[in-house]
């Protein structure tokens, strides 16, 4: 009998949750819908968080146990970031293109792939690649 999965849920290590949160959440518009307890009352100052926008969820859990962590990201911790990348659906990438640059966000793009998608990259604040896209329509319609 096959495993019955319904969705999946993309966790993501991150130096600083605060900083990941106001980005996933200021920038791109995701709704925080749950976290853990915060370690103080700084604002956002939790050790995971989940969120959403639309039918795309993350978790941010921070990648050093009770908020304990360097002054400054330790690369070795976060050198395979630039290896993971989530792609989300989006109908108008050249408006996303045109929202992000307007909030000071890094773009490349938009790009037409050779294999039929127009996409938008940007890297989260931990180096993540964040993709942006949505399927050409041509004659030759693709099929994925």
């Amino acid at each position: 009998m096959a495993i019955d999965v319904e969705s999946g849920v993309t966790l993501l290590a991150v130096y600083d949750v605060p900083t990941s949160i106001a980005f996933y959440r200021d920038v791109l518009g995701f709704e925080v819908i749950q976290t853990s307890t915060p370690f103080d009352d700084a604002k956002d100052n939790y050790g995971w968080a989940m969120l959403r926008k639309n039918f795309a969820y993350l978790m941010l859990n921070n990648m050093y146990e009770d908020n304990i962590r360097p002054e400054e990201p330790d690369a070795s911790r976060s050198s395979h970031h630039g290896d993971t990348t989530i792609y989300f659906a989006c109908g108008d990438v050249d408006a996303a293109a045109d929202f992000l640059r307007s909030k000071g966000v890094t773009v490349h793009g938009p790009m037409d792939t050779h294999y039929g998608m127009r996409q938008v990259r940007i890297l989260d604040p931990d180096g993540y690649g964040l993709v942006f896209q949505h399927v050409l329509r041509r004659e030759e319609e693709i099929t994925l």
